[in-house]
């Protein structure tokens, strides 16, 4: 089915962050839009107030008419939605066009020119830097992302632009329905081995990923990544890291709350590009994201303007409170490495400070696999709070639980292993220097009361 020739979509599991972006294009486009979600959210009520109209139980008979006539009706699910879904189970039935949520960000990627950012991590943040270098731009881009961006207040932009910034999501193998014109790696740590089986899996998903990028664009890969490559005849590459490849940075310097760097690349080098979001990880994912924008024709003042003025992703190294006396932020980290190198920018940030982590593990699968790599990058802090593993798509696993992460932690880390429930009243009762939420899970809807609690504290 054309996109051009429908005139309604239904999502079955539209709260997503992801699906949220396109949900918004179609509404955009001033087509009914519809659909279910487990349960309400801040998200998930936006939505609504934007003209989705949205259930929250599984009910064949509240799919609005305008979804009933399969001729004109789209629908989209995501991969976290069961095969025996009573709704899903309608559409397949009645004969509908039904596609993954990568499906019709592949059919996109095929009208405009795509620029995605794949990784295992830093994609996220990576691709919205670049998606706010470009709309600011004399290029303009549309933009679907895995995150809220702060500049914008939503996860999508709509322009009239050829460009259109794409998060590529390894899960379930969905960046393999994409044709970029351009992307960024950044990462291929292995994770989702609930879904490949091995890490050699991985990796091949991503060598296959290479091979879809369309003659003419361009692959920009991070340094020394554990991968094989398979490019088209035609398809540029270069490599980038914090320090060296074709894209790099140097002259760094970090001082009194700012970050300032010089962008190295075969193109045109540019001095003096200051970070809107100072955060030491930032100046690698900067650079990824200039090295995109750049090849794609945003010039030297532009892409200084785009990254001085960017202003970061909600639950990436998200403050909530940055005084002298008390630090306390959000970050989405949820593989070792993202913690590793979340943890790692907050020790080069606050050197001298007593630095706290409350971490929700996300998934059991992810746990059992890397439970030692989760206690190493853990262990870079002062103090861990463990809470009980979100579980997300999965049922618990005989054995998995948070403990083996806090066995592995390293000695003179001080550690604590509490439920969910029992998080706000060990806020209350305690005071904190720098303390961080970490994890993908549902802790996160508690962070607002925790700034309140935090912040009511007297000196």
């Amino acid at each position: 089915m054309e996109l051009n020739n429908i005139r309604a979509v239904y999502f079955i599991g539209a709260g997503g962050i992801g699906m949220s972006a396109i949900a918004r294009y179609f509404i955009s486009r001033g087509l009914v839009v519809a659909g279910y979600d487990k349960t309400p959210s801040e998200l998930t009520k936006r939505l609504e107030k934007e003209g989705m109209l949205l259930h929250y139980e599984e009910s064949v008979e509240k799919i609005p008419y305008a979804c009933r006539k399969k001729e004109s009706c789209l629908v989209v699910y995501t991969p976290a939605i069961p095969a025996d879904h009573l709704e899903l189970k309608y559409f397949q039935e009645q004969g509908y066009e039904i596609q993954k949520r990568a499906q019709v960000l592949g059919t996109l990627t095929r009208q405009m020119k795509g620029l995605c950012v794949a990784g295992t991590h830093g994609k996220t943040t990576t691709s919205t830097m670049c998606a706010h270098i470009l709309h600011q731009s004399s290029l303009d881009c549309n933009a679907f992302l895995g995150g809220i961006s702060k500049n914008y207040g939503t996860n999508y932009i709509l322009s009239k632009s050829d460009y259109v910034v794409i998060e590529a999501d390894e899960f379930d193998r969905s960046f393999h329905h994409l044709t970029p014109f351009m992307t960024v790696i950044t990462s291929t740590d292995p994770d989702h081995l609930d879904i490949y089986g091995t890490k050699e899996a991985y990796l091949e998903s991503f060598r296959h990923y290479t091979e879809l990028i369309q003659p003419g664009g361009a692959l920009i890969v991070h340094r020394n990544l554990e991968m094989q490559e398979s490019l088209q005849e035609g398809v540029r590459r270069y490599d980038y890291s914090r320090d060296e490849g074709d894209f790099h940075a140097e002259n760094i310097r970090i001082e009194r709350g700012t970050i300032t760097f010089d962008f190295v690349s075969p193109i045109e080098t540019v001095r003096n590009v200051e970070l809107g979001q100072p955060i030491p990880i930032n100046i690698e994912n900067g650079v990824a994201a200039m090295a995109m924008a750049q090849l794609a024709g945003c010039k030297a003042e532009e892409l200084r303007t785009g990254m001085k003025t960017y202003g970061g992703v909600d639950r990436r190294f998200d403050f909530k409170i940055k005084t002298d006396r008390l630090v306390l932020l959000s970050d989405y980290a949820h593989h070792p490495k993202e913690i590793y190198q979340s943890a790692r920018s907050m020790r080069e940030l606050y050197k001298d400070r007593h630095i706290t982590a409350i971490f929700q593990p996300h998934l059991y699968t992810r746990t059992r696999d890397f439970y030692k790599d989760f206690a190493d990058a853990l262990s870079q802090l002062d103090e861990v709070i463990l809470t009980e593993i979100y579980p997300a798509r999965e049922q618990p696993i005989e054995g998995v639980t948070s403990k083996l992460i806090y066995d592995n932690l390293k000695p003179g880390v001080e550690k604590q292993l509490i439920g969910k429930d029992e998080v706000i009243p060990l806020v209350k009762s305690r005071s904190f220097d720098v303390l961080i939420i970490l994890g993908a899970g549902d802790l996160d809807n508690q962070v607002p009361q925790i700034a309140r609690i935090l912040s009511s504290k007297k000196p």
